[in-house]
């Protein structure tokens, strides 16, 4: 099996980049992220590889970190999404963008992918909810919030606080974690005024 792979960039294609390494060119797949964030032609490279072998085939992923390849191990444990649908997930969204989206429930963000319809991402949000790397860059009271927000059991000035600021456009992941943060200032007691307006505050920034 092939973990990783440090070579010299020879050429690219439409979906993957032949790595020369010490003479050999490796073919291997990525995201279009990953391609758009690899040096030119003649330039050193490493990549993370996930090793896929079949019967009639071996084929080569590549990540740029090691979070990026387990994103796409952990994506294909999730009935309906093969290695294609893990990569166009990983085109749009990054590690962190997509561990904030799974914690927080943002179906919306993973829907963004090609291929991935609105059934398909409510099943990854909510099977890998609580895997993994899913809240490695999310604060744990933002998540637990936005749940609650989300279940009906968030106390009233937070719900309708949070409710206002998506009433003005913003999206319900980015007013959670803003009013999550104006609950962390003023306390558990604020109005919902309060909240609102040190939410907009933490948005503007």
């Amino acid at each position: 099996m092939i973990g990783k792979l440090k070579g010299v960039v020879d050429s690219y294609g439409e979906d993957f980049i032949i790595l020369d390494v010490g003479g050999v060119g490796y073919v291997v797949h990525c995201s279009s992220r990953t391609l758009q964030n690899l040096p030119g032609a003649g330039e050193a490279a490493t990549l993370s590889i996930e090793t896929y072998v079949r019967e009639d085939m071996i084929r080569l992923y590549g990540f740029r970190s090691d979070a990026e390849r387990e994103w796409f191990r952990l994506l294909q444990s999730v009935q309906g999404v093969g290695a294609k649908v893990a990569l166009a997930i990983l085109s749009v969204l990054d590690p962190g963008d997509l561990g904030t989206a799974v914690a927080m429930g943002d179906k919306g963000a993973v829907a963004r992918a090609p291929g991935v319809g609105p059934k398909l991402a409510a099943r990854i949000v909510a099977e890998l909810k609580d895997k993994g790397p899913a809240f490695g860059a999310v604060d744990p009271i933002v998540a637990s919030l936005a749940g609650a927000v989300e279940d009906r059991r968030a106390p009233r000035p937070v719900a309708d606080a949070v409710s206002a600021l998506v009433n003005l456009g913003y999206g319900q992941p980015q007013a959670s974690a803003a009013i999550a943060a104006a609950l962390k200032q003023a306390g558990e007691e604020a109005a919902t005024a309060t909240l609102i307006r040190l939410g907009l505050k933490e948005l503007a920034r």
